[in-house]
This record gives structure tokens, C-alpha cells and sequence, in this order.
């Protein structure tokens, strides 16, 4: 595990509270190894999480003054999703700081996106409480700058939605989703999902969620109806 102070020193955060970023970097397995409670990332998360929702809304208000409140929730959705979160945190190494106990090795925490996300969240959370809200809006605007430039360029249509739409143009009837089964361990679950219209199956999607697994299973039907 590498130096917190070293991060930090390539963020140009400078620390009041170091404790902070070794509980933003400390995941939940780490207490069964040291005997302690709670002395992890999850209320920094929480935290996080917050604020990472309040700067990027702040920051698509004042930059896409001609989207609606529906495109505003979506685009906000694009950018704190928990792909899109896991790979900020990988381009940031910070699977390389990352404390752990012995039951999670190394090389599961830069594949899991989940762990990842919770990370990014409770370092932005850490950052908030240790050098207040203008210091975390210029990190969260320096990362998410790239996504922020090419905005208006996505189209943040999801498949649930087109999927639905075309159900209900083509039959006036909705379909409905059937979780199949989920596998894995809990800090890397994966979910299996069926997509059903009038009980048959369109398509079987499978995601590190439940809503990303049904949102496979929407595009994979989508795909097979555009053949």
C-alpha cells in the first residue's frame, strides 16, 4: 500500500486531518483484521456522495442553460454513475492506497467498480470535512472536466426507457423485469435479469447491479428487435 501523503501531494491537497484520508482509503474488511468498528470509508461515503451530487447539479445548471430538469437529472446520473466513478478513481491509482483486510487481495479491489466508487465518494467526503466546499468543488471540477466539455454531445437515452416506449407505442403494455439469480461474493455480486413482455423472455442481462442488469437486458432486447 502506498503513502496517503504522496496522494495527496499529486491532488495539491494539503491535510489538516490526515485521519480522514486513511478512513476514506480504509475498506470495511479491514476491521476484522485490526478489531475495530466502523473505522472505514462507509459514513465518509455517505458524505461524499452527497456533495458529489450538489457540485455536479451546481456545475450542469450554470453550464447547460438550455436543458430541462429531465435532461439535467440525466446527464447528473451519467456523471456520478458507478462506472463512470470507478474510473476516475482508477485514473487517480487509488486502489494503490487502499487498506484492506487479508480476505480481499489486491487485484479484487481495481476490478471491483463498486469498492472503487465508495472510495472516490469517501475521498471527496474526506476532502469536503478537511478543507471545506471550495477546495472539493476545484477537485470534482478538475476530474470531471473532460465529461463536462462533451455533455451536450451524449445521448443519455437509456434502454429501460426506449424499450418501455417502444412496448407501449407498438402494444399499449408495459414489460417487466425478473431478477433470475445473483452470485458472487457481496463486495463483488453480480446479477442476472430477464426482461419480460406477456412472461417472454426478450433478453437476460447480467451487471454488478440490479439496474445495470436490467438495463443489459433492456439494450440486449433493443438489439435484437433493430435485427
Amino acid at each position: 500500500m502506498s503513502d496517503i501523503k504522496d496522494l495527496l501531494n499529486k491532488l495539491r491537497i494539503r491535510p489538516r486531518d490526515l485521519k480522514l484520508y486513511e478512513l476514506a482509503l480504509t475498506h470495511p474488511s479491514y476491521n476484522a483484521d485490526a478489531n475495530t468498528v466502523h473505522c472505514d470509508y462507509e459514513r465518509l461515503e455517505y458524505m461524499g456522495d452527497a456533495v458529489l451530487d450538489f457540485v455536479t447539479a451546481d456545475l450542469i445548471f450554470k453550464r447547460c442553460p438550455e436543458m430541462d430538469e429531465g435532461q439535467m437529472s440525466k446527464f447528473r446520473s451519467y456523471l456520478v454513475k458507478s462506472q463512470t466513478l470507478a474510473d476516475y478513481a482508477r485514473k487517480l491509482n487509488l486502489s494503490e492506497y487502499i487498506r484492506a483486510g487479508h480476505s480481499i487481495q489486491s487485484d479484487q479491489i481495481n476490478k471491483s467498480n463498486k469498492i472503487l466508487e465508495n472510495v472516490f465518494e469517501a475521498l471527496i467526503g474526506a476532502i469536503y470535512l478537511d478543507c471545506g466546499i471550495k477546495t472539493v468543488y476545484r477537485f470534482i471540477i478538475k476530474i470531471i472536466q473532460a465529461d463536462l466539455k462533451k455533455l451536450s454531445n451524449l445521448d443519455l437515452t437509456d434502454a429501460k426507457t426506449m424499450l418501455q416506449e417502444q412496448m407501449q407505442a407498438e402494444h399499449r403494455d408495459s414489460v417487466h423485469y425478473e431478477l433470475v439469480s445473483q452470485k458472487g461474493p457481496a463486495h463483488e455480486r453480480t446479477f442476472i435479469v430477464n426482461v419480460l413482455f406477456n412472461n417472454i423472455v426478450l433478453a437476460t442481462g447480467e451487471g454488478k447491479s440490479k439496474k445495470a442488469a436490467e438495463e443489459n437486458a433492456a439494450r440486449k432486447a433493443l438489439e435484437k428487435r433493430s435485427v
